[in-house]
Order: structure tokens, then C-alpha cells, then sequence
């Protein structure tokens, strides 16, 4: 082992050591503190809820910078390309936890880094990653660095509820936004990836608010009970169905998209409750909207639903969302629909970016089209079935060595 093999080693181990029982406000300086082993300045930055500014975490002794825009600086694009971005003096590392996008952070470097020292870092923002997702719990300091503005509690609810914006495995990925960050009441995702059949959901409960939230965990907490018992999409939903029924009195409903894709053959089974049809996209183009499997929402009981089935292609690309985005509208009353959906969906497929870059822009497309604050949540998720896709999410060393394995 070379001498500074030696010193980067005593970094990850300082690093390790510490996190057991620092206090979330302790993460940032114990990072810049052991990376002085190496002659490096380490600031970390959290990417806000709305994905516009990434936010610095204080360091003790130093002033606090100001927040980075995501587009147009060479921060925000270490974090959109997830690539470490040298700049002069200093370079710009991803920050992730496994492939869900954090921030990065801002090294300076000192004379004579090389290729392998810059992939170092890289290395440890990814550590300091996964040390952040499991520090987040232990306070709120780490939440309120990643805020622009107060939360409502149907907000704080359904936040607590949902997987991580973006996951990947080895031959696909998936990617999840939802808005308005702060605000947001009954729209609500779920997916899981084990073994060859990973399900996604997405759905919309009536309402707004607190109350909607609530009813958003009924079936969220319902359609895993059920999945985790070993039922069927299904039988997923008839048991939404029960519950919303138990719990409320007054006809609560939810729309909902629940799908399950074999990634042996490529059948996708979907059931409709009630919600916009899914898309399929191949070789960058709408090919196909998703119209069967449809049944009542989540709420009123419908004995006769059916599947609906689709054969994809490896490659392909699976788009769910709410009505929140087709019927966006702007100024003039003109809806945001299906066909922008379609086109924007299309253009992005073709950037070469990570899944969850794509997606970034396409939301924030719909959110600048709207005249005003939104009018309803909107919630968008992108499934693409490929090998590229998962490799794009990861930072540059993971991908070379993902790529070589």
C-alpha cells in the first residue's frame, strides 16, 4: 500500500468511525476535517426538494457559501450528469445514495491530483452518501438543509412513506418526482425490484391536503400489506379497496396505475384504477398508450376488474403519471396533455442523461407551463428497461467498474 493509499484509507476510516455517533449537524465538518489528511477542503451540498439548488451544509470555522443553481453552474452539473466536474483547482463529485441522487461535493484539490485521486473523491462522496441517508433520521438538521420553505403536514406525511426518487439494479431503472415538494397532499409512488418481477404504483387520492395524504397512506400501507402476503396486483387493489372503505365515511377513492413487469419474457400486467393511461416508449417515441385493465378506483369495489398486458422490449421505457400533468394549465386555460407529455418525454429520452436528469426537466417542464402555483399534485415515473439506463445513474468509477463486472 503507497503512502497516499494509506492516507485515504485513514479518511474512509475516520469517516466510518465517526458517523456512529455523530449528530447530523457534525457530518459536514467530520468530512472536511478528515479529508485535511489529504490537503483537500471538502464542502458538502444537499440538493433541495424542488431539484432547483443545491445547499450547502455548514462547516465550523468557515463561511457558509450560497446555494448553487442545478442548471448553469459547474456544481449542478457534477449533480445532473451524476460525473465529477473538474474546474481549475477544484473538483465537483456526485453525491448518491446507491443511485438516488443527494448533491455533491465541492473539493479543493491540492497541486499534482491526478485521474485516481479525483476518482477518490468520487469514492468518498459516495460513502458520505449512503452516511447521510442513514443520519438523516437521528434529527432534522439534514431535512431543513434541503428546504427553501415550510412544510405542510400532508407533506411531512407522505414524504416519510415513499422509497427513494430513483433505484436501479443491473438491467433497469426506475425514477420518481413529485410536486409541489411542499405542499403536496394525495399523489403518492411505490415500486419494488425484487428478483425478475419488479411492480410500480403510482396513484392520486381525492382531496387535498392532510386529508388526501391520509388517504394516500391507506393505500399505499394496503397495496404492501397485500403485495408482501404474496398477493397479486389484484388482490393488491381490493385490498386498497377495503381499507378506504373501513377507514372512511365519507366515499374516500383514490386513482391508481399498479404493474408488475417479468423481465423474462416482457410481459408487463397492469390494472387501471380509474387513472391516465401509462405510456410506452420505444427507440425514443410514443408506440403505445396502456387502455385496459381497467376497473373502478381504489375505493369502490369492482369484482369484474381484469388484466391488462403489454409485451415490452428490452430497452423500452414505461411512463406513469397523474392527471396533475396532462391537465396542467396555463394562463390561457390551455392544458399541458398528453401530447407535450409525449413530445417532452420523447426529447429528453434522446440526452443521454440519467433517468432521473430526464425526468428532473420534463417536471420542471410541466411546472413552468402552469400559471401560477400548481392546482393539483403531479407525480411522474419512468421505468426503462435496459442496462444503459442503470449504468447512467451511477458515478463515473462505479460505472467502470459495474461495466467491467
Amino acid at each position: 500500500m503507497t503512502s497516499e493509499d494509506a492516507a485515504w484509507h485513514g479518511v474512509i476510516h475516520e469517516i466510518l468511525d465517526q458517523s456512529h455517533l455523530w449528530r447530523p449537524e457534525d457530518l459536514a465538518g467530520v468530512v472536511d476535517g478528515a479529508a485535511a489528511r489529504l490537503g483537500l477542503t471538502a464542502t458538502i451540498y444537499l440538493i433541495d426538494h424542488e431539484q432547483r439548488f443545491l445547499r450547502p451544509l455548514d462547516v465550523p470555522g468557515r463561511k457558509l457559501p450560497e446555494p448553487l443553481a442545478a442548471d448553469g453552474t459547474t456544481g449542478g452539473e457534477a449533480f445532473t450528469r451524476v460525473e465529477s466536474i473538474p474546474a481549475g483547482d477544484r473538483v465537483w463529485s456526485p453525491m448518491v445514495n446507491g443511485t438516488d441522487r443527494l448533491g455533491v461535493i465541492d473539493y479543493t484539490l491540492p497541486a499534482g491530483a491526478d485521474h485516481e485521486f479525483i476518482r477518490q473523491c468520487e469514492l468518498v462522496a459516495g460513502l458520505v452518501g449512503h452516511l447521510i441517508t442513514t443520519t438523516r433520521p437521528r434529527g432534522d438538521g439534514l431535512r431543513l438543509a434541503q428546504r427553501s420553505q415550510p412544510m405542510t403536514p400532508g407533506a411531512e406525511l407522505l414524504w416519510q412513506l415513499l422509497p427513494p426518487l430513483t433505484v436501479s439494479v443491473r438491467d433497469f431503472a426506475v425514477s420518481a418526482v413529485l410536486e409541489p415538494s411542499y405542499d403536496v397532499g394525495g399523489d403518492a409512488y411505490d415500486y419494488v425490484v425484487d428478483d425478475r418481477r419488479p411492480q410500480f404504483v403510482v396513484l392520486d387520492a381525492a382531496g387535498r391536503r392532510l386529508r388526501a395524504g391520509l388517504a394516500a397512506a391507506v393505500v399505499l400501507s394496503s397495496i404492501r400489506a397485500s403485495r408482501r402476503a404474496g398477493g397479486d396486483l389484484l388482490e393488491q387493489a381490493r385490498a386498497a379497496d377495503a381499507e378506504l372503505l373501513a377507514q372512511f365515511s365519507d366515499a374516500r377513492f383514490a386513482t391508481a396505475v399498479l404493474a408488475e413487469l417479468d423481465l423474462g419474457t416482457g410481459v408487463l400486467r397492469y390494472v387501471n384504477a380509474g387513472h391516465p393511461p401509462p405510456l410506452v416508449m420505444r427507440d425514443g417515441k410514443i408506440v403505445e398508450t396502456l387502455t385496459a385493465g381497467r376497473r373502478m378506483p381504489l375505493g369502490i369495489p369492482d369484482p369484474q376488474a381484469t388484466y391488462g398486458e403489454v409485451t415490452l422490449h428490452p430497452g423500452d421505457r414505461l411512463v406513469l403519471y397523474t392527471d396533475g400533468v396532462s391537465e396542467a394549465r396555463n394562463a390561457a386555460g390551455e392544458q399541458f396533455g398528453t401530447r407535450r407529455l409525449a413530445e417532452l418525454a420523447e426529447r429528453h429520452s434522446t440526452d443521454d442523461l440519467p433517468l432521473s436528469e430526464g425526468l428532473r426537466r420534463l417536471a420542471h417542464a410541466v411546472l413552468a407551463h402552469q400559471d401560477g402555483p400548481p392546482s393539483d399534485d403531479l407525480t411522474l415515473l419512468l421505468v426503462e428497461w435496459s442496462a444503459g439506463a442503470a449504468l447512467r445513474t451511477l458515478p463515473p468509477s462505479s460505472r467502470e467498474n459495474a461495466e467491467a463486472g
